[in-house]
């Protein structure tokens, strides 16, 4: 996934096993048809269901909802990779509906939407949809098996790579009666297509016929979802209006959802200026992404008298995957010696210490806070699935846990790490000449760090002292949030402080974008460390291949391991929730969905016209 597709995130690929024995009553034998899929067990949800548990569903319509983004956008179509569309919140959500959507209290479990249920035979040889009746556009026309074949026909030929790799073991999509799809799909015995297929955004037809697909366009596109836009001002500001006459408002996964009536996105270049917006009252939530901003910046008269709240909300399953990101396109950082050498000087710890408060935890892999995670040495499955590769890989792999370099916060401790990584390059072929790290030719060793937020400059200023101590020479480069986005799309850096979306807890194809060769070089793809290492494609085949949950979590830690000690990448840290403001003005139900992400507050919050005016009483939304 890109990184502007949050919320998509979630339906990016996974593992289908089968449903209760209910699930199989279709007509033909060894042929199952239900409402829902779900990757352990039973779906908590029976198709008599009337919402979920995390929602109130009768909470009331109505109000204006205001964001204030530090970034901005250049289109509005957000499934190619030409021009920057709105991050951090897609307009897939909003704007579009997929054939299933997902639970938010089932780690990965997927019920009808467009379609009311799914069929597929014993071996997962092909899937067919069977459409909602009335499901329709915003312009009235119904959403149709043809528009359902043309998505994926279009996002499969000149969607972003992480459509044409998401759909890449799907053959074909063909009628298979007047409201049905059926997909055949290239592997017989994947069940992790079918979950993935289940995602599928569906596009109206009839409105792309006269457009040019692979363009971006600032022009409202149709949609099928909650809201529609209702104004633009390109570069600054989108605003969503709920619609009225939605189709699919009385299904019971939407029941108690997608209550504000007008969602307003502000967007600020500077981020530091879109947290002075949002605290002079112009916004009414804020994810907050610096830790000491997050420890100090609320505490401001709002905060203590009750009309800011400041929460740190619990979540489950993986994190995001923050750190600072090797492009192996550049020469210089195709040594894994080299980039080792280079992690040695990242002192997180007293970053820990002096810049976050304590606050953070060093990530330690790919998929921390999962069984994914590679964990102690390899053994059993893991260990068979990692020994033909054996003589090609670092021995530690099979020796060692893998641990990032780390001190104790201390002078000495860092020299020591510094001693060792002069060492680690001098073993790659660069000596010390005036004070400088050079090759064999006598070019110094120097690159680039591109930074987007001032608070990564903090971060990266002693690991570029750390390294000038190494006789390296590094400079930071900061730019503004929709050139970091533009230049991460074109792979146009040396060595960035980027970021991966949470992975799924049921990895599949959306891997070979992560870290597969063919990705490598394809604008817009999320490999974004350029890794074309054939032993990483083959363990990721492992993964999108593995027939069971034991294979796959076996596959996962394999590959998360060998990517681990490639050393493609310095892991940052993550905290131990989601770090939100917001004014108090909202209505939540009893509970928070168990598998939290920013984007369900959207969607299951409402305005409560009670606390809206206690708020304005109190003296409204300013910090100050």
């Amino acid at each position: 996934m890109r990184i502007r597709h949050l919320a998509s995130c979630t339906l990016l690929a996974g593992v289908l096993v089968l449903l209760p024995a209910s699930a199989a009553d279709g007509p033909n034998a060894g042929t199952h048809t239900s409402h829902a899929f779900t990757l352990f067990g039973e779906p908590k949800y029976g198709p008599d269901f009337r919402h979920f548990d995390y929602v109130n569903p009768d909470a009331p319509k109505g109000g204006i909802f205001t964001y204030a983004w530090g970034n901005s956008f250049d289109t509005l179509h957000p499934f190619v990779v030409v021009g920057t569309p709105p991050a951090f919140f897609t307009l897939e959500t909003a704007l579009y509906e997929r054939l299933m959507v997902r639970s938010g209290d089932e780690s990965t479990a997927v019920y009808g939407l467009v379609a009311e249920s799914v069929s597929w035979p014993d071996d997962y040889s092909w899937a067919e949809f069977k459409l909602r009746d009335g499901a329709r556009w915003h312009d009235g026309k119904p959403i149709t098996v043809e528009d359902v074949i043309f998505s994926f026909e279009i996002l499969k030929t000149q969607g972003s790579p992480q459509y044409r790799n998401d759909y890449a073991g799907v053959a074909k999509a063909d009628a298979a009666g007047p409201r049905s799809v059926r997909f055949i799909l290239n592997q017989a015995g994947n069940r992790g297509l079918v979950y993935t297929v289940a995602g599928l955004p569906v596009l109206p037809k009839h409105y792309w016929a006269g457009r040019d697909f692979s363009k971006p366009t600032v022009e409202p596109p149709l949609g099928s979802g909650p809201y529609r836009i209702s104004k633009v001002d390109p570069g600054r500001a989108y605003t969503l209006e709920r619609v009225r006459d939605y189709w699919a408002k009385d299904l019971p996964v939407n029941q108690g959802r997608w209550n504000v009536d007008i969602i307003q996105h502000d967007f600020y270049r500077d981020i530091s200026v879109s947290f002075e917006a949002f605290m002079a009252g112009k916004a009414d939530l804020r994810w907050e992404t610096l830790p000491a901003q997050w420890a100090t910046g609320y505490d401001v008269p709002a905060g203590k008298d009750g009309r800011l709240i400041k929460e740190m909300m619990k979540f489950e399953g993986s994190t995001f995957y923050a750190g600072i990101y090797f492009n192996q396109r550049r020469a210089t950082f195709r040594d894994p010696k080299l980039r080792e050498a280079i992690s040695y000087a990242f002192d997180f710890e007293w970053l820990n210490k002096t810049i976050f408060y304590g606050e953070y935890i060093r990530l330690r892999s790919h998929f921390d806070h999962t069984e994914l995670a590679n964990q102690g040495i390899p053994a059993g499955r893991e260990l068979e699935l990692l020994e033909p590769f054996r003589k090609q890989l670092d021995p530690r792999v099979f020796t060692q846990p893998w641990s990032p370099p780390k001190t104790d916060a201390t002078e000495e401790s860092l020299r020591k790490n510094l001693r060792r990584a002069a060492q680690l390059l001098n073993e790659a072929g660069w000596t010390m000449k005036d004070g400088l790290m050079v090759d064999k030719k006598g070019a110094p060793l120097e690159f680039e760090i591109l930074l987007w937020d001032p608070f990564f400059e903090r971060v990266a200023a002693p690991f570029v002292a750390n390294l000038k101590r190494l006789g390296v020479n590094a400079k930071l480069r900061m730019v503004d949030t929709a050139e970091w986005f533009r230049r991460m799309e074109s792979f146009d850096y040396d060595v960035t402080q980027g970021f991966t979306l949470p992975q799924s807890l049921a990895p599949g194809a959306e891997q070979r974008e992560y870290w597969g060769s063919a990705a490598a070089h394809q604008n817009g793809s999320r490999n974004w460390m350029g890794i074309r290492n054939p032993i990483v494609d083959a363990l990721v085949e492992n993964v999108v291949n593995a027939s069971n949950r034991e294979e796959q979590v076996a596959a996962t830690r394999a590959l998360d391991r060998v990517l681990c000690w490639g050393f493609y990448s310095i892991p940052n840290a993550y905290v131990r929730g989601v770090p939100v403001a917001y004014w108090n003005r909202f209505g939540r139900p009893d509970r928070d969905p168990t598998w939290l992400r920013l984007f369900w507050l959207l969607n299951t919050w409402w305005i409560d016209p009670q606390k809206e005016a206690a708020l304005e009483k109190a003296g409204g939304k300013k910090a100050r």
